[in-house]
Formats: C-alpha cells, structure tokens, sequence
C-alpha cells in the first residue's frame, strides 16, 4: 500500500520564511544603529551589547565574538527549559547579530583600522539619535516577528520561567549600572550622559513601533469552531479561553463566543490562528488595562 503523505501546509511556511526575513532585517538594522553611529563616537548604551562595547572600547575585543559566545552559553543553558522554538529564533537572531555587526565595521574601517565617523566630528549628538532610534527599531522589528535578540531576554524568559516576578525592572537596574560603569573606566561623563539619553530614545522607539510590549489584548471571537481555534490557543500559547453561548438576534442562529486574553507581542500569532482555523470568524480585538491573574500581573493590595 502507498502511503498517503500529509498534506504541506504552504501557508505556515511562507509565515516562517517571512519571520525569519524579518528577523534578519531586524538585527541588520539594529547592528546598523551601533555600527554606522554608536561604535564610531564611542557611545554606549545598556543591554548586552552595551556591556559589549565597553570592553570594545577597552580591549578591543571584537562585539560580534563576543555576542556570539555569551549567547551561545546562554541558550545551551535556556534550551531545556524554554524549548527548540524560542531557542532556535535565538540562535538564529544572535547569530544574524554578529554577522551584521561584523560586516558593518568593515564597511566603515579605515585603511588604519579605525571607525569613520560618517556624520563628521562633533556629531556626537545626532549620532547619538540615529543609533537609538535604529536600535529601536531593529529589536521591534525582531520582536514583532515573534523573535528573541538574545542576551538579557535570554535570561529575562528563564527567569519567568520559574518566578512569578516581573524581571523588566531588574533589566532596567542593569542597564544603569552598565552605562553607570562608562565613568570609573573612562572618567568621561560624556560617555555616561550619551549612553542614557541612548536608552530613552531607543526605548521610545521600541514602544512607538509595537505600542508597547506590556499592552495586553482581549479578543472576542463569534465562530462557528470554537473546539478547534480553543484548543489551538490552550496548546500554543500560556492563555485559557471563555466560551459564552450566544444567539443572533437577527437570524437566530446559536453561535459559540470565545474570550480571551493575551500579551500583545502574541495577538498576530492569534490573529494567524483565527484565520487558519475560521477565516468566516467575527473577531473583535481591544485593549485590556490592568489585566491581573494567572499568565499576567500578580494583584498587589
């Protein structure tokens, strides 16, 4: 007997091949951002690759090398217990990093193996802007595309992992303390100044581009397969789902209603779920402010 092969699902692939091309995009961006304007005028910033420059700066050492290595030890660590999926887009996404950072020095070394500064000297200012903001807007474009930059959010997921805390407030302590240690090793309040004027501008773009990461999103769904777009959602994402009874008014016809929760950086994936599943689905999709419970914020009196 032949044996009947499963059917490929070529929409699935076109949406791997279109997250992977946006990961590389991302990180193209992103390492644009520190190679064209931040390495140049010796600016900083926090985060992994901030910590990075500074030993750049310091020893030299390449940043591509050196992101490669802490995150390969860093996902050898998370692969267990975060799984293939996230570790795979990690893998992927540090690996484009180096390879763009790499390239992108090149592109702008001397004959004497310095850094031109393109804008010219005494641009530290704008160099300053243009490097946060396509550093912003590398890392959205990653995380929109449902990847991982690697470094702190490495640790950031194993941490929520296995506690029911909130690790963006350590991760911004850090990011102070890196830019922090620009002055006991350079002496330059310069740096200091630059490297935190870095931060908020990056983080601005970053929340201008995905509306802020911390935003949850309530979906409202009338469909007439609800047993399958729910068990879809329980098994792909951290999120339960309400089913309400409901009746058109109209043509009083019985129709399930799904109610469900997510963060935002997961309402594409969602979105991609419904239409997969029901494209004749009635979606409504809103804002949740204060969203508290299992999978989302601890209430606190």
């Amino acid at each position: 007997m032949f044996r009947i092969m499963p059917k490929v699902n070529y929409h699935r692939i076109w949406e791997f091949v279109v997250d992977f091309m946006a990961i590389n995009i991302g990180m193209a961006v992103y390492a644009l951002g520190w190679a064209a304007f931040l390495l140049p005028y010796h600016i900083t910033t926090g985060g992994m690759t901030g910590m990075f420059a500074i030993l750049y700066y310091v020893t030299k050492f390449p940043i591509s090398a050196a992101v490669l290595i802490s995150n390969a030890i860093l996902l050898l660590i998370a692969f267990k217990p975060l799984g293939w999926k996230f570790v795979g887009k990690s893998a992927y996404a540090a690996v484009a990093l180096s390879f763009f950072l790499e390239m992108g020095q090149q592109m702008i070394t001397d004959e004497a193996g310095n850094l031109i500064q393109i804008l010219g000297e005494g641009q530290d200012s704008m160099a300053c802007v243009l490097g946060a903001i396509l550093n912003g807007l590398g890392i959205g474009i990653v995380f929109l595309s449902g990847g991982s930059t690697g470094g702190w959010d490495i640790i950031a997921a194993l941490v929520n992992k296995y506690r029911n805390i909130s690790f963006g407030r350590a991760l911004l302590y850090l990011d102070f303390v890196v830019i922090a240690s620009c002055w006991p090793i350079f002496h330059d309040w310069r740096m200091v100044v630059f490297g935190y004027v870095t931060l908020a501008v990056y983080t601005y773009a970053l929340d201008m581009l995905i509306n802020s990461a911390r935003q949850d999103i309530q979906f409202i769904i009338f469909t007439n397969k609800p047993e399958e777009i729910s068990q879809r959602i329980i098994t792909e994402t951290c999120h339960s789902v309400t089913s309400v009874n409901g009746e058109g008014y109209y043509s009083h016809q019985e129709i399930k209603v799904l109610i469900t929760i997510v963060h935002k950086r997961e309402s594409v994936k969602i979105l991609r779920m419904i239409q997969e599943t029901d494209p004749a689905a009635f979606v409504s999709q809103s804002r949740a402010e204060g969203v508290y419970g299992n999978g989302f914020k601890t209430i606190k009196a």
